[in-house]
């Protein structure tokens, strides 16, 4: 089935009473008719114990993202941010080391810098292109951890390319999905990604309302290689030759949801449940408006540089055709110093705000707000600069869009 047909019918339960569409499962534990019931749930994993680990509503959200990525297992968490820290944890411990693109998420690195280096986790930064990075491993690397499109440089790297180097070298290619919109927009794991990251409190809601965030895996043999899935667990099963390529999701689902608990609420559940049966159209809108107003505006005279993917002149355009749907909902505008991005946002009529894709435009001003904690170094080696302005395109007409562009324009 194609992906707009996947988004509205992947799965969606059997329901005893016959409801069209997903019910909200708002319970925190699940009976046993008998003790060998219960007795076989907690050893087998199989059915539901406790809405921590799994309920019903949060996995027929991870069927639906399983069908649209292309995925064998999916889990859901109560943010992005909670993603990425268990897929990581499942996969390091201390003395190793992740190659990392440059141009990185601010909280990205910050998860990066505060969290896994005091834990004795390194992270080498290094451009985003085979090359580079395999020049960057090591034998203690254990993750190359990459974005489809980096926030906010929109630099789409070789992902194809990167995978070759990950199977080659026995190593997991991590890939963070957000701005690839569930699959919509890009679909990492088709081209050799072994792992994918996303916020779903991006287009999959749509609406700017709900936190969500999942880890997304394909069936791969390279969990062989780490030493956890070898190890005898709890129950005195070795990973590998219990589950096999099912060991590193299952790895995920036990750190991420039932010891750590970043568990996502049934009601989020719903909620992102619905917004994907939505997000190819909306995010196709958003894509034609996108274009239209980087090409209306490209060469303004108040602009000293456009970035936009779908640009035949961008340099992300060759990669950007290659593993992207379209160009993209979103641009950025440098007009060349904070002080000029001041005026601009002051006196355009839309919201600025630290989140994208929202129905409604989004504006923010990266280096005051969602990389300001970098050093001034790192925010320009991320690619954000003083003057930058990121644009999150929303459902507007792109006729007022461009004017309200236009006359904030005129006042920088």
């Amino acid at each position: 089935m194609n992906y707009d047909t996947l988004a509205v019918l992947a799965g969606l339960p059997e329901d005893p009473h016959g409801a069209v569409g997903l019910p909200i499962y708002a319970v925190a534990a699940y009976g046993f008719r008998t003790l060998e019931e219960g007795a076989k749930r907690f050893a087998t994993g199989e059915g539901y114990v406790y809405a921590r680990q799994k309920d019903p509503t949060a996995r027929a959200l991870e069927e639906r993202l399983k069908a649209l990525e292309g995925a064998m297992e999916a889990e859901v968490f109560a943010s992005g941010q909670a993603a990425t820290f268990a897929a990581l944890m499942a996969l390091l411990r201390p003395g190793d080391e992740v190659v990392a693109a440059k141009g990185l998420f601010g909280q990205t690195i910050g998860l990066f810098q505060q969290v896994l280096a005091p834990w004795g986790i390194r992270v080498r930064y290094v451009e985003p292109e085979p090359q580079r990075v395999r020049q960057a491993l090591t034998e203690v690397t254990r993750a190359i951890f990459v974005e489809t499109m980096a926030n906010p440089a929109l630099i789409v790297p070789d992902l194809e390319g990167l995978a070759s180097v990950a199977e080659e070298k026995g190593i997991a290619l991590v890939v963070d999905n957000t701005f690839g919109a569930a699959g919509a927009l890009a679909k990492p794991l088709r081209w050799g990604a072994h792992v994918v990251v996303e916020s779903l409190t991006k287009w999959a809601s749509g609406h700017g309302s709900v936190l969500g965030g999942a880890v997304v895996v394909r069936e791969a043999h390279i969990w062989r290689n780490y030493p956890q899935f070898w190890e005898p667990d709890a129950r005195g099963q070795v990973p590998w030759e219990a589950l096999g390529p099912r060991c590193y999701p299952e790895r995920v689902r036990t750190l991420g949801l039932s010891l750590m608990g970043m568990a996502l609420s049934p009601f989020n559940a719903y909620l992102l449940f619905q917004g994907l049966e939505t997000v190819a159209l909306r995010v196709k809108r958003m894509s034609e408006t996108a274009l239209y107003l980087a090409e209306a505006l490209r060469g303004h005279p108040k602009i000293q540089a456009l970035r936009y993917p779908g640009l035949p002149q961008d340099p992300a355009y060759p990669m950007a055709q290659k593993y992207l749907a379209s160009g993209g909902p979103m641009f950025t505008l440098d007009l060349g110093s904070q002080e000029a991005a001041g005026r601009f946002l002051g006196a355009i009529p839309l919201p600025k705000a630290a989140n994208l894709g929202d129905a409604r435009t989004l504006l923010v001003h990266p280096w005051t707000t969602t990389h300001s904690r970098l050093s001034e170094e790192g925010r320009l080696q991320a690619g954000v600069t003083p003057g930058l302005v990121r644009v999150s395109v929303g459902l507007e007409d792109p006729l007022d869009i461009e004017a309200w562009f236009r006359e904030a324009l005129d006042g920088v």
